[in-house]
């Protein structure tokens, strides 16, 4: 459906710095600071990080969730350089173009499986956001639409009539993907669309997200800890610590000559068998 200009690179950050306003009893705090980064046209960038590293920050950033009013979190406010996203600078994006933004970037959150409203189809759900973009669109071609997107996860078309209590994680996940992809983004921003789903499953969602991208053409951010998944469908991966972006290359490249303390106990983790990694000693910190 997205037929939007066509760019150079759909993702430029420059010396990118965000942070957390004070709130209640936290003070403010830096999330990303001086991040520099460009995505390729169909790029696929993993995006690797301990908690706290800035990973969901960024991501937040780039889907344009951080400019939502209507957000019940506290949102990180760019404080320093720029983020452009499919041409477009994000720091002086007006609220009135946000609508605009989503329709051509797609965005599944950490757990959005796990977060669709419960009484509601799967043909409702992976049907919204169309109809919240027009809602006199024609619904036989929605119908049709939602329906290429199910085949196209890998579900069957009867689970259109069901609702996610109906689904396992793994189906819920993929109906989330296919949410996300519904206005054929040209950008899709995924925060951890692995997690939480059995090893078949994340095997399949992972086979999945790269062969959308090649039908798709469209590029891709990959936030997971699950290596194998990034060997898979990552072109490069970016390492985030503490805010820093401390490694850019490919999956390879990065583990085999690591410089970074957070980056040598990820290759340290691999070689001892761990395929995902949730946290990782680096030792101390300040």
């Amino acid at each position: 459906m997205s037929s939007g200009p066509a760019h150079g690179h759909p993702v430029i950050l420059s010396d990118l710095s965000v942070e957390y306003p004070a709130h209640g009893a936290s003070g403010a705090h830096v999330a990303l600071r001086g991040i520099e980064l460009r995505i390729a046209p169909g790029e696929v960038l993993g995006l690797l990080g301990s908690a706290g590293s800035g990973k969901s920050t960024l991501a937040k950033v780039l889907s344009g969730v951080f400019l939502d009013p209507r957000s019940e979190e506290v949102r990180p406010v760019v404080t320093g350089g720029e983020a452009r996203v499919l041409g477009h600078p994000m720091k002086r994006m007006p609220r009135r173009k946000l609508a605009e933004h989503r329709f051509h970037v797609g965005y599944l959150a950490q757990d959005a499986g796990s977060k669709l409203t419960a009484d509601r189809t799967v043909a409702e759900l992976v049907g919204e956001p169309i109809l919240e973009r027009d809602r006199h669109f024609d619904r036989r071609r929605l119908a049709s639409r939602v329906a290429d997107l199910i085949d196209g996860v890998r579900l069957p078309l009867s689970t259109l009539e069901r609702f996610p209590y109906e689904l396992s994680g793994g189906q819920r996940q993929r109906v989330a993907i296919a949410r996300a992809l519904v206005l054929g983004p040209q950008l899709l921003i995924a925060d951890e669309p692995t997690a939480g789903i059995d090893l078949t499953v994340r095997d399949t969602v992972a086979q999945l997200l790269g062969e959308l991208r090649d039908g798709h053409r469209f590029s891709a951010v990959i936030i997971s800890h699950d290596l194998p998944v990034l060997r898979k469908i990552a072109d490069r991966v970016a390492v985030l610590d503490r805010g820093s972006l401390v490694a850019l290359g490919t999956l390879e490249d990065v583990l085999d000559d690591p410089h970074h303390p957070y980056v040598k106990a990820l290759a340290g983790a691999l070689d001892d068998g761990h395929a995902i990694i949730d946290e990782v000693d680096t030792g101390p910190r300040a």
